[in-house]
């Protein structure tokens, strides 16, 4: 994979406002573990290595247990994740993929179910932002690893 253009220099201003973006998201009601969670679901359903590797780092240097990372891709059929973190996952596939008739109502209901609507908004702002950052990164093919010592990603002793 070859970097095609450092979007942080040709963008700076645009970059700034995402990462602050990025950092209010943060700040919502999501707990950590739910947002590392939906960072590497939507990450894997848009095959972005870059946040795919950030966020796997990430998880693991709060504390995520690797097993439930390595069963993300399959968390219909496991049974590590609790109702609360399937209902967020079912949100970030609906809203990564979005259906051509939009949202299905089943799944809106079910989330409805686990999140308040206050946490229902933060999620979905959430999944936008970690959807911009695939987006970003995908076209410009962001290295895996490259930021890593940038944002204390080394720290993971997965490298």
């Amino acid at each position: 994979m070859t970097h095609r253009l450092n979007y942080i220099k040709q963008s700076p201003e645009l970059f700034k406002k995402l990462i602050e973006f990025s950092t209010l998201v943060d700040s919502g009601t999501i707990e950590q573990t739910t947002r590392d969670l939906v960072s590497i679901r939507a990450s894997q359903i848009n095959g972005c290595a870059f946040c795919l590797d950030m966020h796997i780092k990430e998880a693991k240097i709060h504390g995520e247990r690797e097993l439930r990372i390595h069963h993300l891709a399959a968390w219909r059929e496991s049974t590590l994740f609790v109702p609360r973190e399937r209902a967020a996952l079912a949100w970030t596939e609906a809203l990564t993929k979005l259906p051509e008739l939009g949202v299905p109502d089943d799944i809106y209901e079910r989330v409805r179910t686990q999140l308040s609507e206050k946490e229902l908004s933060d999620l979905t702002f959430s999944v936008m932002a970690i959807n911009a950052w695939n987006r970003v990164n995908v076209a410009f093919q962001t290295v895996p690893g490259s930021s890593d010592k940038a944002f204390g990603l080394d720290k993971a002793n997965l490298s």
